[in-house]
């Protein structure tokens, strides 16, 4: 029989002086901001984890800066209070932030239906922007909520609709359907993947989605457009006019790629959602961590020591995106 986890939980208790009273208000929406628990006066919970005995240690540390004193324990009893009384605190927390963001979710939900029935694309686009931001938040707020409230799972179906009624909002009249033609991993075995020079988001995506799911030995060169004719069977390009593999219609070279070979990971459509509004810039999905993504990305261009550096650790970048959706 497995062996019961034990709940451990970080208790902080802290005293800031009273003026000035934006040192007080700082401490506060730093603790707001992970989701830390308010017990009774200046005593705040979290769930014991590394990640959050390091803020606490750090926010020790930025309290005695403001001349004030402070310390905390981690324990697995409180006397008063069993586990289930705890969580219920953090589940009740979370419920109220998420009622909170429900009232701006309720007005997009009618503007989406607006949309639906005509209204100008610039709206649309206006929109969407909008939802991104609305998106980061909820997300935000989904980290903090550390025991699954109800509420939450009910909110992110609601989202996800909202994303979809975008999209279907945003797409144009029906155009012709976009061909992929299917690919077979075991005729892709050990080869050489060319394509162009400087490696941005796409490439360095593409290359990474080879050697995960398509061709573990695969190894990779950079060539000029103008020799794509000179290739021999042993090496396959991508990502460049004339390649076997790149855009399609408005599927940049990852999603091709994904489509070709079937792959139906679930964390691999998120990362080609992502791919997407990067590489094609049409803001079809309005994905948040974009962002984010795009300057990791472009400082690993910066700082590459040449081409093949900059791939290999694009490559890098994407798979840790890949463990944290996973």
């Amino acid at each position: 029989m497995p062996k019961k986890t034990i709940q451990e939980w970080l208790l902080i208790f802290y005293t800031v002086p009273s003026h000035p009273v934006s040192n007080r208000m700082k401490i506060w929406r730093k603790l707001a901001k992970v989701g830390a628990v308010q017990l009774k006066g200046s005593v705040y919970i979290l769930p014991a984890t590394e990640e959050h005995e390091e803020f606490f240690q750090w926010l020790i540390g930025e309290v005695k800066s403001m001349g004030g004193d402070g310390a905390f324990v981690r324990t697995a009893d409180i006397r008063t209070m069993t586990d289930a009384d705890i969580k219920r605190l953090f589940t009740t927390q979370a419920d109220e932030e998420y009622h909170r963001l429900e009232k701006t979710l309720d007005v997009f939900e009618r503007k989406i239906q607006s949309i639906r029935k005509g209204s100008k694309s610039e709206e649309g686009r206006h929109l969407a922007d909008q939802a991104a931001k609305l998106t980061k938040e909820f997300e935000d707020l989904r980290k903090r909520d550390y025991f699954g409230s109800p509420t939450g799972h009910i909110m992110k179906k609601r989202i996800q609709a909202l994303e979809a009624g975008l999209r279907d909002a945003g797409k144009k009249a029906p155009e012709e359907a976009v061909s992929v033609v299917a690919r077979r991993t075991q005729d892709y075995q050990g080869k050489i993947w060319a394509t162009r020079k400087n490696p941005f988001v796409d490439r360095m995506a593409s290359a990474w989605l080879i050697k995960r799911f398509v061709d573990p030995k695969a190894s990779f060169a950079f060539i000029e457009e103008r020799d794509i004719a000179s290739l021999d069977n042993t090496t396959v390009a991508f990502d460049m006019r004339g390649a076997q593999f790149t855009h399609v219609g408005d599927l940049c070279t990852f999603e091709v790629l994904v489509k070709s070979f079937g792959i139906k990971d679930k964390v691999v459509k998120k990362i080609a959602e992502i791919v997407h509004d990067l590489d094609v810039k049409d803001d079809k999905y309005g994905k948040p961590e974009t962002t984010g993504v795009e300057e990791i990305l472009t400082g690993i261009r910066k700082t590459a020591k040449n081409d093949l550096d900059g791939l290999e650790r694009g490559m890098t970048a994407f798979e840790m995106l890949y463990q944290s959706k996973a």
